[in-house]
């Protein structure tokens, strides 16, 4: 299992929160520089970008490699909305009998398992007397690079 480590009843507090970085020109090739960089277009507000629902919103640090084909690595940190409905193919954080995971969610036919995005990891299938709940929709994965 995928484990996270969860900080409960700790939402992102944003009454007094913005980040706002200067977006430099439209996108950005693995090649050489584009002299548009020096020219910086629109600023983006990464608070307001990162969380639409401020009460609902968690932020969970990854352990672990189950979900690495979907890009989510070890110590990455994920925000997890709440206030999302979970539906098919979304990425969740579940809570399986009091054990937290992250992985896709699988709605089809009637039947519901959590899958990993990393071949070594097999489905998670619920089954009779098990109890799997959806604690959010993980809607972004922040990284940070050893510099």
């Amino acid at each position: 299992m995928h484990s996270i480590s969860i900080p409960i009843g700790l939402p992102v507090e944003l009454s007094s929160l913005s980040l706002v970085l200067p977006l430099a020109g439209d996108v950005v090739h693995a090649g050489f520089p584009s002299p548009a960089l020096d020219f910086p277009g629109e600023r983006i507000d990464l608070i307001k970008t990162l969380v639409t629902h401020p009460q609902a919103t968690f932020l969970l640090r990854v352990s672990g490699d189950s979900m690495r084909d979907a890009g989510i690595f070890d110590d990455d940190v994920l925000v997890v909305n709440r206030a999302l409905r979970p539906r098919h193919g979304h990425v969740v954080v579940a809570q399986v009998d009091g054990d937290f995971t992250v992985k896709y969610l699988y709605q089809r036919g009637g039947r519901v398992k959590l899958r990993a995005a990393n071949v070594t990891f097999p489905d998670i299938i619920p089954g009779d007397g098990q109890t799997l709940e959806v604690f959010g929709v993980v809607t972004s994965c922040i990284k940070q690079f050893k510099v």
